[in-house]
């Protein structure tokens, strides 16, 4: 199953860690990523603690758990690679999940990632 359709049919939890270039971790929790291409992710990001550690440490890892029974999903791991700050789009890119929010005014940043590596979420 590809990464995009893997995202877009597979419900269940994201987990997104950061780290500043001192290495004080983040975690947060975030939506699945937009999926750009096989090799490219994308997070919607406030002006928050993520937001801020990307811009000193490229460097990220993203859990997600599957919903159900046992211990499925998936990690990866990124690199940040560039970053989107037109409102018009960010709010397209946002269309791409049903369940994102409304416009609420804040200020969004779409971060672009590499995938570096995959594994599952448990082994591997």
């Amino acid at each position: 199953m590809s990464l995009s359709d893997y995202f877009e049919n597979i419900r269940g939890i994201g987990i997104l860690s950061t780290s500043d270039s001192d290495g004080n971790v983040n975690t947060a929790i975030y939506s699945r990523p937009y999926v750009i291409d096989e090799d490219t992710v994308a997070f919607s990001m406030l002006e928050r603690h993520s937001y801020a550690n990307i811009q000193s440490n490229p460097k990220a890892a993203y859990m997600f758990i599957e919903r159900g029974e046992g211990y499925n999903g998936k990690r990866l791991y990124l690199t940040m690679t560039g970053e989107e700050k037109d409102p018009e789009r960010i709010k397209a890119i946002k269309k791409q999940h049903e369940r994102a929010k409304d416009d609420d005014g804040k200020v969004r940043h779409l971060m672009y990632f590499s995938i570096d590596r995959t594994r599952p979420l448990v082994g591997g």
